[in-house]
């Protein structure tokens, strides 16, 4: 039993890296790599289910939205993420493994907590794109509807229309083309844009600074064009009542919208790059999420506030509120930005499942094939294309709010894990060298893993479910084949695997 939380030396995770990094990241390069992480798919997305709420088309409540109030939603969001990355931080200066949670894990709380990690990333990375890939493709219906019309048939997926409380979509079962008893209901779209970001992937993609720089100032542009028309239409009736389900919807609220700060620990990966980290780490984590929290703010305030909370549930409910506002050139413009900032969501996501596949492989967790390279293209590709397709097939049909919950419960417990981790090392390791270090780390770690907690608690029950047969499948696979082949628990060296892809 003690073997199954055996921890992996640090040094060991230090001499793997094969990693010099050189020191050369401000604060302001970390604000700007804070926005461009966590300004994505959620604010495009999940806002509208967040304000207006979710419910089954038996008339069951799933989830009570916020209503006006999301902008409290926001902040406490904000303020958990802030716990959460100034502990990702910490362990980032200490174990440069791309801060990778898993590798973060391994070292403090045992290998089988870090499967755990490892399994729960999954539905951060891999889950979490079908969710950005269902959004995407409502935006990018949004943006060709004054030239092509989509028939909804192709756009919106089985289990989505399923799920739906709206009676013209749930018409869609009766009225969509059939294959014998079987209604046709597919996200084209959805499975199209992930087949093409993994044929990209497969071939090798570079990505930079000036492209990341060049992503913000897109999403900036396109959130200050809809708060600009937005605030100059809002009518103040929409703000009343405000919230219409007390703190129950606020906190539920949070839960899904929680999604829209996916993305900030990437911040913390930066930790081996930046000057005087114990100075910048914690500025740019704080200052990126405040200014992130405070977009979010403002955009819950105008479109709570363009249209009655209500009509924002829609798979585009940015551009939808611009739309039916009344702005139709401005929810175009809106749900062009929407699609190129999504796609660039798509692809980071996409990037980031196979690498962690390659830390579980080395480690002998999984098959050794699962960190194969390509000998001409020096990419992950076979774990790359089993990824692009899982998340294709998933967008083809899934519904987006279950995919939304799945993904928020798997990535809080993963922060939560991580800021008890930050503990546990203090205690066990404390004369280690740490470049950035926690202040006050009691309340702040203990807040951060009661905060994920509590967000996770306002998440409906069936995501509960689904988390928990998740985890089951999970523990399976370890101990039928990761338990056996550890390279830790075994004492042998590490599985040896072709170098490592370009992470550049």
């Amino acid at each position: 039993m003690a073997s199954l939380f055996a921890r992996k030396p640090i040094q060991d995770l230090l001499t793997e890296s094969h990693v010099g990094l050189k020191r050369t990241l401000g604060v302001g390069d970390l604000v700007m790599l804070s926005i461009g992480a966590v300004i994505g798919a959620g604010i495009f997305s999940t806002l509208g289910t967040a304000a207006a709420g979710e419910t089954l088309p038996s008339g069951e409540i799933v989830r009570y939205g916020a209503g006006p109030a999301l902008i409290l939603s926001f902040v406490l969001l904000g303020v958990v993420c802030g716990l959460a990355a100034l502990c990702y931080a910490e362990l980032a200066s200490m174990i440069p493994q791309a801060g990778s949670a898993y590798a973060y894990s391994y070292a403090t709380l045992g290998e089988i907590v870090a499967w755990i990690i490892g399994w729960d990333l999954i539905l951060e990375y891999a889950v979490g794109n079908v969710a950005v890939a269902i959004a995407w493709s409502g935006y990018f219906k949004s943006l060709l509807s004054p030239w092509v019309h989509l028939p909804d048939w192709l756009t919106r997926g089985y289990w989505d229309v399923s799920a739906s409380s709206d009676p013209a979509v749930r018409a869609l079962l009766d009225t969509a083309p059939h294959i014998g008893s079987i209604p046709v209901l597919i996200n084209l779209p959805a499975f199209l844009i992930v087949m093409a970001i993994t044929w990209l992937l497969v071939i090798g993609v570079r990505e930079s600074t000036r492209v990341n720089n060049w992503m913000v100032v897109i999403k900036l542009i396109v959130l200050t064009l809809f708060i600009v028309v937005g605030a100059m239409n809002v009518d103040t009736a929409n703000y009343t009542p405000f919230a219409p389900n007390g703190f129950r919807g606020i906190h539920q609220g949070a839960a899904i919208v929680f999604f829209a700060f996916i993305g900030f620990d990437a911040i913390s990966t930066a930790a081996e790059e930046t000057k005087d980290p114990q100075r910048n780490m914690p500025l740019g984590i704080m200052i990126g999420l405040t200014i992130c929290t405070l977009i979010y703010v403002v955009v819950g305030a105008v479109a709570t506030g363009l249209i009655p909370y209500q009509q924002l549930k829609s798979a585009d409910p940015l551009a939808h509120a611009l739309e039916v506002a009344g702005f139709p050139t401005a929810s175009w413009i809106v749900a062009f930005g929407a699609v190129v900032s999504m796609s660039a969501v798509l692809l980071v996501f996409q990037y980031g499942q196979p690498r962690i596949f390659y830390a579980m492989a080395r480690d002998g967790l999984l098959p050794p094939w699962a960190a194969k390279i390509h000998p001409k293209y020096r990419t992950p590709h076979i774990t790359t294309i089993v990824t692009g397709l899982l998340v294709a097939l998933g967008a083809l049909v899934a519904d987006d709010d279950a995919t939304y919950d799945l993904t928020n419960i798997g990535t809080l417990s993963a922060f939560a894990l991580v800021c008890i981790g930050v503990l546990v090392l203090r205690y066990t390791e404390p004369e280690r060298p740490r470049p950035f270090r926690v202040p006050f780390v009691w309340p702040v770690a203990l807040g951060g893993a009661g905060a994920c907690l509590f967000v996770m608690a306002g998440l409906p029950p069936h995501a509960w479910e689904r988390f928990g047969i998740w985890l089951v499948i999970g523990l399976a696979l370890y101990f039928v084949y990761g338990y056996q082949h550890s390279t830790l628990r075994r004492g042998s060296a590490p599985v040896p695997l072709d170098p490592p892809p370009s992470i550049e």
